[in-house]
């Protein structure tokens, strides 16, 4: 578990991996029920569909990024976020090659 510190300042830009295919996870923070992550995608993400235990927030901070939602397709643009609820299932269908999709997930697990 990666704790909080006070006086520890990242940079979520800072030292992003460069990526030829899939996503690149890299937990900031795990306290407690709460995970924040970045999460950096290449222009050929995985077509993982994924269906998890815990709500999901995402924020797109850079690119664009096409994703299926229990069923709708949505397009998300930087600046965009979305709650993605417990069981409901999603995978990320495109994104974009420059910039990159770098994202923010907060993810708040079941006590």
């Amino acid at each position: 578990m990666t704790e909080p510190t006070h006086n520890t300042v990242g940079n979520l830009f800072a030292n992003l991996p460069a990526l030829e295919t899939g996503e690149c996870f890299e937990d900031l923070l795990r306290w407690r029920n709460l995970q924040i992550e970045r999460i950096l995608s290449s222009d050929r993400p995985d077509p993982t569909l994924y269906d998890q235990p815990q709500d999901e927030w995402i924020c797109l901070l850079q690119g664009e990024a096409r994703l299926w939602i229990g069923g709708e397709e949505i397009l998300l643009r930087a600046g965009d976020y979305r709650l993605i609820p417990a069981h409901t299932p999603h995978r990320v269908m495109q994104t974009s090659r420059q910039p990159p999709c770098l994202w923010l997930a907060v993810h708040l697990h079941p006590d």
